[in-house]
């Protein structure tokens, strides 16, 4: 048995390499960042190649950087952004187009065809998902109508359709494995959740050929094979990036809750093997697990969370370092009335306004760099608070306690404010790289790295608690503010 996992989080902005010894603390972690394309306004695109390069790129830089053999590699986890749905010819190898990011919006017309056309109660029913143009479904078909010849392709199958892992896999794997796991499958819109089956009547209604489809297994499982340098390591978890931090998170029981703060914001609440339907624009999606009796979750989705200080630094240019908005923010006593609601590609739960658009207001002539940014950094804190709303008001529960992690959980502001406007303890863990953990931890318990669930929870710390500190009048006040603002950017494109 190696003494290493190594676990690849291919993210939105970034793809890196995290490796993980028995005690799962992080022994080496390597990043490279890839380019963000933006043909038109609200399509968002990546090239699969610099995917794949970037990704293999810091994965053999960590093992030569850390002077390890790949022998002592036990497993390989794989993590990856859900949703961006890449195409590719079978025999070539090369992708057919761009990835459409799960962010484009460029597909809300498909979404509205198929609402129109009566689909809406069923794509909610079986698959847990509300129609919407961030998942997979639409962008396939509208590759497949975009690129000429595509389309015959996949129904001969020689085209091949793929989440981020799965390319991934297929890549590392010399072509011999076309899989990916419950969690990316469920994100697709053309997923049986109930079954664990690709739906035929969704796969007709998007005119997509089932042969392009991958295999789809449990996110512990022996997946593949990747050869490095002539040594073969299995690949032996893989999970959507949401899921793979609610279980390095150890959200294993029904009712634990995590949410991950990245370019968006994503609320999960395990519930168990019962899948709960929402009646708060939330998505019954599917947990990470070991076998074909799977656990659900309840989803709440921020397009626009850690990107909104992405876009004070590279738009805006009035911070220099994302990190600087915490000091900012700490500058003034608060933002002087000013809300800014960060709509850039719609509003996801639970509003799911695709033409919602981004909007400051309440700006006075005595407004300041300094409440702008606190501004932004409190939409953040307030649209996870409006996911927390939602998942009590569905579950008739009040959450008490909610894990955090990702980069802006470092941040201790947004953290108070969230304790305060969630009123609810705030915990972060000491490991905050939990999607990269969850995916170690499922690749490391299917080799037999780590004994079972115990063993992997037994080795989670908690690092700070926030609790709330803001009295209930001030927090009314300031969430009635909030609500106005995001009626003001709804229904704008």
């Amino acid at each position: 048995m190696g003494k290493y996992i190594l676990s690849l989080d291919q993210g939105t902005t970034s793809s890196r390499a995290i490796l993980f010894d028995h005690e799962q603390k992080i022994t080496a972690v390597e990043q490279k960042e890839f380019s963000q394309i933006y043909p038109r306004e609200g399509w968002v695109e990546h090239d699969p190649m610099e995917i794949f390069s970037t990704q293999y790129s810091v994965m053999t830089d960590i093992i030569a950087k850390t002077n390890i053999k790949e022998s002592d590699i036990a497993a390989i986890g794989i993590t990856n952004q859900r949703e961006t749905t890449i195409l590719w010819d079978k025999n070539t190898g090369k992708p057919i187009f761009n990835a459409i990011v799960w962010q484009c919006r460029r597909t809300s017309e498909i979404v509205y065809s198929l609402l129109k056309e009566g689909f809406g109660e069923h794509i909610k029913k079986t698959t847990g998902l509300i129609p919407d143009a961030y998942f997979s479904g639409t962008k396939i078909n509208w590759i497949l109508d975009n690129v000429q010849g595509a389309r015959e392709k996949a129904q001969n199958g020689e085209i091949l359709f793929g989440t981020v892992d799965t390319w991934l896999i297929w890549k590392l794997s010399g072509g011999k494995a076309h899989v990916t796991d419950y969690t990316n499958a469920s994100r697709t819109m053309l997923f049986d959740i109930h079954k664990l089956d690709w739906d035929d009547t969704l796969l007709e209604a998007l005119d997509i050929p089932r042969a392009m489809l991958p295999q789809v297994k449990p996110s512990g499982a022996m997946l593949a094979y990747a050869n490095l340098n002539g040594v073969e390591i299995p690949i032996a978890g893989d999970a959507g990036d949401q899921q793979a931090a609610l279980f390095g998170q150890c959200c294993f029981d029904k009712g634990d809750t995590k949410c991950t703060y990245g370019t968006g914001c994503f609320l999960l609440m395990n519930t168990g093997t019962s899948s709960v339907v929402s009646g708060n624009g939330l998505l019954t999606t599917i947990a990470a697990g070991f076998n074909d009796e799977v656990q659900y979750a309840l989803e709440g989705s921020v397009f626009t969370g850690g990107a909104v200080i992405q876009w004070l630094r590279d738009e805006l240019r009035i911070i220099t370092d994302s990190a600087d908005s915490e000091y900012f923010a700490g500058k003034v006593k608060d933002t002087g009335g000013v809300y800014l609601v960060p709509a850039f590609t719609g509003l996801g739960a639970p509003y799911w306004d695709m033409y919602a658009r981004g909007c400051i207001i309440g700006i006075t002539r005595g407004t300041k760099r300094a409440h702008i940014i606190r501004a932004a950094q409190e939409s953040i804190a307030y649209q996870v608070m409006d996911l927390l709303n939602a998942m009590e008001s569905d579950l008739g529960v009040k959450i008490k306690e909610l894990k955090v992690d990702g980069g802006a959980s470092r941040d201790k502001f947004l953290m108070q404010f969230q304790s305060d406007m969630c009123h609810a303890a705030i915990v972060r863990p000491v490991i905050r790289e939990t999607t990269a953990l969850g995916a170690a931890c499922l690749a490391g318990i299917t080799v037999g790295f780590w004994r079972n669930l115990n063993e992997v929870k037994n080795r989670w710390r908690q690092d700070t608690v926030f609790t709330p500190k803001i009295d209930n009048e001030k927090r009314e006040k300031l969430i009635i503010g909030w609500h106005k603002a995001v009626e003001r950017s709804r229904s704008w494109a």
